[in-house]
């Protein structure tokens, strides 16, 4: 049986309406200056000047931050601790999808402990505590709320660096799903399919273990049924409840089993074409789970009796994802390159079957 180590360390609060009691919750840490990390599209959706409302009804001052992307890099993290710092900030506040609380986590290495992000890729490698964090995410599918990483591109070589510490989680997670109501049906789509695949990668990686097997378990159920539910009807708040918990619930899975090839092949595609990380997994998640089977069969067949490809097609499909590389602008002739660079990425090294280039290149044309 592999031995494990598990400390929860994040509150979770589950349910609508919950995001209300963001001040209340942000004022139990005894702080009075809080940073608020939120994308533009938080902004424009009206969910910043929600929270902003709720931390200044507890007498806190707020500062917003929102100048980054989707797929931060080290540039716009070190622009947000230029802006933080003059304010003496002693609390972080991130509200949005993966870029936000990957932002707020990377914010916060910076301030507290100096440097650059590159000082940081890795793990363990902050030595000043940090500050208090709470998330509430918009979208259900990283899970990065329930995670002890961020992952950051580096801006000058264009490298995806996982930096990570026992000490960068929240503190608290707010998980509201009526937040997620207001998402554009294809992001929801594409966040739904990539808390899908955290769910079946993290249940057959080299590291699962009994305790992580519950999370995985528990975030397919969830997510199967839910990302099903929230595209037949997008205003189903159950469904919508469903996603956003397993995909916690899934990140959780992540935090204690590590991830597999479909995750090292997506890393690929996002850095050569830009593909929407959700969008990225759903192109190449159904050609690693066929090549996986040789050596993870029962273990799928745990979660789903039947022909799982073909469902995680059919999910794809109905979401209205690309289901092949081709349709998604992906010539043959640039396999090779994709390949070479899905074969160094770090989660490849945790698949059940052994990966390197030549796997890749063989789930890439699977995917084609």
């Amino acid at each position: 049986m592999v031995p494990f180590d598990f400390r929860p360390r994040t509150r979770v609060l589950f349910g609508a309406g919950e995001f209300g009691r963001l001040g209340e919750i942000a004022r139990e840490f005894g702080g009075s200056r809080c940073l608020l990390v939120a994308d533009p599209g938080i902004v424009e959706a009206g969910y910043a000047q929600e929270a902003v409302r709720s931390l200044k009804a507890r007498r806190m001052s707020v500062y917003e931050f929102n100048g980054f992307r989707a797929n931060p890099d080290s540039a716009m993290v070190e622009t947000g601790r230029d802006f933080a710092a003059p304010y003496n900030v002693d609390l972080i506040v991130a509200v949005g999808g993966g870029s936000s609380m990957d932002c707020a986590k990377a914010i916060n290495f910076l301030l507290t402990n100096k440097g650059k992000m590159r000082d940081f890729w890795g793990y363990g490698k902050a030595a000043q505590p940090l500050l208090p964090m709470i998330a509430v995410p918009t979208t259900a599918g990283t899970g990065s709320e329930a995670q002890s990483y961020t992952t950051i591109t580096d801006t000058e070589t264009g490298t995806r660096m996982a930096c990570g510490d026992r000490k960068v989680v929240f503190q608290v997670a707010v998980l509201d799903p009526k937040l997620t109501v207001s998402q554009p049906a294809g992001l929801a789509a594409a966040s739904g399919y990539d808390a899908l695949s955290h769910a079946l990668e993290t249940l057959v990686t080299t590291r699962q273990s009994a305790l992580s097997d519950c999370f995985s378990r528990s975030a397919w159920r969830l997510v199967n049924s839910g990302l099903e539910g929230m595209i037949a009807n997008p205003r189903d708040l159950e469904a919508r409840g469903d996603l956003l918990l397993g995909a916690h619930f899934g990140g959780l899975a992540v935090e204690n089993s590590g991830l597999g090839a479909a995750h090292a092949c997506a890393y690929s595609l996002t850095a050569a074409y830009g593909l929407p990380h959700g969008v990225a997994i759903s192109l190449v998640l159904a050609a690693v789970v066929e090549w996986n089977l040789a050596s993870a069969s029962a273990r799928y067949a745990e979660l789903y009796r039947g022909d799982l490809p073909e469902r995680l097609r059919r999910l794809a499909e109905l979401a209205g994802l690309p289901v092949s590389l081709r349709e998604a602008g992906v010539p043959e002739e640039a396999l090779l390159r994709l390949a070479e660079d899905a074969g160094k990425q770090w989660t490849g090294k945790f698949n059940p079957r052994p990966f390197g280039t030549a796997a890749a290149l063989e789930i890439y044309r699977r995917a084609l």
